[in-house]
């Protein structure tokens, strides 16, 4: 099946629908509709018009990024689509990112993070996190 890769954020439908059927953590539609547009970057998967993958970039635009939110449709997993919207992403932080700036992200997947150079921030220093 073609598939075209779009550099735009997702709908907050296509958002809590594909972070829901990834198994990742779910998301209310109300915070999606107001948090996506405040994204530094996005870039989506679409197959016959439906949104199967999806990435996106949060921070400061300078000195910090996060890479989050990245999400591939069960059906469409294993066949390239993540490593697609990664490389994506690392174009537009090779563009965007000032020498020197910190880019972070939450790795479910090491595997697929490590082949673009990320490495584990342990024992130099430990990520943390909060949920409210």
């Amino acid at each position: 099946m073609e598939h075209q890769l779009i550099e735009a954020v997702v709908s907050a439908a296509d958002f809590v629908r594909l972070r829901d059927i990834a198994g990742l953590s779910p998301r209310t539609y109300a915070a999606a509709k107001q948090g996506l547009p405040n994204s530094l970057f996005g870039v989506k998967i679409c197959i016959a018009g439906q949104t199967i993958a999806m990435g996106r970039v949060v921070g400061d635009g300078a000195l910090n990024f996060e890479i989050v939110d990245i999400a591939v449709d069960p059906a469409y997993q294993g066949q390239g689509f993540g490593r697609l919207i990664m490389q994506s992403i690392m174009n537009y932080l090779d563009r965007a990112a000032f020498k020197g700036a910190y880019i972070t992200l939450m790795a479910d997947v090491p595997e697929l993070y490590s082949k673009f150079g990320f490495k584990l921030s342990r024992p130099a220093s430990e990520g943390m996190f909060i949920i409210k």
